[in-house]
């Protein structure tokens, strides 16, 4: 943050080739290791041409789907009040809900076994469309989190 009266410029990504979706090209931003952004670019469209087949739409649709079905709408975060520290549930806005569903699809995809990265992202997206997975299921424990401490949401500030 600026100390001064000046606002952050928010920099948008320019959108990719094969799609003209700034939400892809934030995928494909995402998921590139040490600057190899045309490995990452094949993996994502290979994956997502596999996920379109498997749940018969457009490659894009499928990926704002799953990305939608991940996002979080609550999440918790620490507040410190007097000595104590209380998970306080939040509302989550909706770029960074976004972001967060982007970052636990990939580190999803990642931990699963095997494969090609094609692969396990592919069925990460698949499963997620479906409304389970890995990153549904952390989406979920997020929730159940909020809800357990929905008595510390006076402590929001």
């Amino acid at each position: 943050m600026p100390r001064g009266a000046r606002k952050v410029v928010k920099r948008i990504p320019s959108p990719d080739a094969k799609y003209g979706s700034v939400t892809v090209a934030k995928f494909i931003n995402r998921l590139m290791l040490r600057g190899q952004k045309a490995t990452a670019e094949r993996v994502l469209y290979n994956a997502l041409q596999r996920t379109a087949d498997q749940v018969n739409s457009k490659p894009e649709e499928a990926l704002e789907q799953a990305i939608k079905n991940v996002a979080p709408l609550l999440m918790v975060k620490s507040r410190r009040v007097g000595g104590a520290t209380y998970q306080v549930p939040t509302e989550v806005g909706e770029e960074q809900g976004r972001a967060l569903a982007m970052r636990w699809l990939i580190t999803s995809a990642r931990a699963r076994s095997g494969k090609s990265m094609e692969e396990k992202l592919a069925s990460e997206l698949v499963d997620a469309v479906s409304g389970r997975g890995a990153a549904i299921k952390k989406r979920d424990d997020l929730h159940k989190m909020a809800e357990a401490n929905k008595a510390f949401a006076h402590y929001r500030w």
